[in-house]
Order: C-alpha cells, then structure tokens, then sequence
C-alpha cells in the first residue's frame, strides 16, 4: 500500500494531480485507511504511470480515458487504440508544421531588424501589423 506522497514520488505525478485524475475517474479511487488517508495499491500505479506517461505524449484526458477503457478489456482489437494513436500522431503532425511556420516567421522577423532605435525596429512593427507577415502562422 502506497500513500498518496509514496505515489507522487513513484510516478511523478503531483499530490493535486492525482487528486484530480481520481476526481474524473481516470485513477480508481483510493481505499481510505482508518485516519482517512488515501492508500493506493501498485494496480493504481501502474495506471497513473500509463496516465502520466500518455499525457507525457500529448494525448488529452479524454483520449486517455478511451485507452484506459480500452485496456480493461484486452481480449478485444487494438484498432481502437490505434485510432486513437493516429489521431495523436495527426495532432503533433500539425503542431509541428504550425511550429516551423512560426519559426520562419520570426526568424524572417528577427533578421529584418536594423539593430536601431525602436522606433524603427522592424520586430516591433510587424507584431503591431500582422499584414507585415508573409505567412498565416495562427
């Protein structure tokens, strides 16, 4: 039996955070011991761990959710958790072009800069007039 301290130290996940993750049923609730403190058996590190460690991808907590669903019932297909792996790699697929837009934009940006006075500062300009910029990078 782990307390909740134990916990955090094992997986590294914050007290709050655990907390939370039992408030929206991701992590089964703790049993309670006779001083009420919570008291986690390894099942429930193992699946904080599973937890910290899809959030660590990226994956959102509903995703999180369907996996966790998904690996209650491990006689069944894993072509819904590989959906769902697809559709985090298409995610970071587009973060990462919406990245590399930025670091063009601001690369164009600091390198048009005249080193003078602010007033003339061409980073300061294009952030005050978004038609300055040569790509939509929202």
């Amino acid at each position: 039996m782990l307390s909740i301290g134990d916990l955090a130290r094992h997986t590294g996940v914050k007290v709050p955070t655990i907390r939370y993750y039992e408030q929206l049923g991701l992590l089964e609730a703790a049993d309670r011991s006779e001083g009420n403190q919570r008291r986690y058996e390894t099942t429930q590190r193992d699946q904080l761990a599973f937890i910290k460690h899809a959030r660590d991808l990226g994956f959102t907590l509903e995703a999180i959710r369907e996996l966790l669903d998904l690996s209650a019932h491990p006689e069944s297909s894993c072509a819904g958790a590989d959906d769902i792996a697809v559709r985090q790699l298409e995610n970071v697929r587009d973060k990462i072009a919406r990245l590399r837009k930025l670091e063009s934009e601001l690369q164009r940006m600091v390198g048009s800069c005249c080193n003078g006075d602010v007033s003339e500062c061409y980073v300061i300009r294009s952030l005050g007039d978004h038609h300055l910029c040569h790509s939509d990078h929202d």
